[in-house]
């Protein structure tokens, strides 16, 4: 798994789905916009790749920009295709399978769990 975090000029445009590769055999993370409050990451996959049984203590946003993703969410499965979203809750075991190669934003916002 590649991670890298782009360095985007502010107020400037840009197609977030030209700019994130596909990589043969791998699943790459580049971070868009990172704070002590969250994150904004886009994320491609090859066909055939796989996060597995990941769980995050805030929920996250995911929306697909390209392709066809399969996220199973405590053993619950759910095909998003381009344009497609869904909140995986937090503390929900979750997986994010590549069954053809996509592409998705991912978007942690780690406020308002004071409550």
């Amino acid at each position: 798994m590649e991670n890298a975090e782009l360095k985007f000029e502010k107020s400037k445009t840009f197609i977030i789905v030209e700019i994130l590769e596909y990589v043969p055999n791998s699943v790459v993370i580049k971070t868009i916009v990172k704070k002590t409050t969250g994150n904004v990451s886009a994320v491609s996959f090859d066909s055939g790749e796989a996060l597995i049984g990941r769980v995050s203590p805030f929920d996250t946003f995911i929306q697909v920009i390209e392709g066809k993703a399969e996220i199973i969410i405590d053993g619950r499965p759910n095909i998003l295709e381009t344009g497609h979203s869904i909140i995986v809750p937090a503390h929900a075991r979750n997986t994010i399978n590549a069954k053809q190669r996509f592409k998705m934003l991912s978007t942690i916002i780690k406020s308002g769990y004071e409550d």
